[in-house]
């Protein structure tokens, strides 16, 4: 896999991050919400360090 393709994913994972945002405004998300926020921890964490790697321009 080329350096291109792997920053056209990691723009398609960004770009999903917002319905993972849109999740947490639902008021009868329950226990999942806790899931929704680690899931959202986790991905801003793979993203920052995948950009301190490999600067996506």
């Amino acid at each position: 896999m080329d350096i291109q393709t792997i920053k056209e994913r990691i723009l398609a994972v960004q770009s999903k991050r917002e319905y993972l945002l849109g999740l947490l405004e639902q008021p009868n998300l329950g226990t999942l919400r806790v899931d929704v926020n680690q899931a959202l921890e986790e991905l801003d964490e793979l993203i920052d360090e995948f950009q301190r790697t490999i600067p996506i321009e």
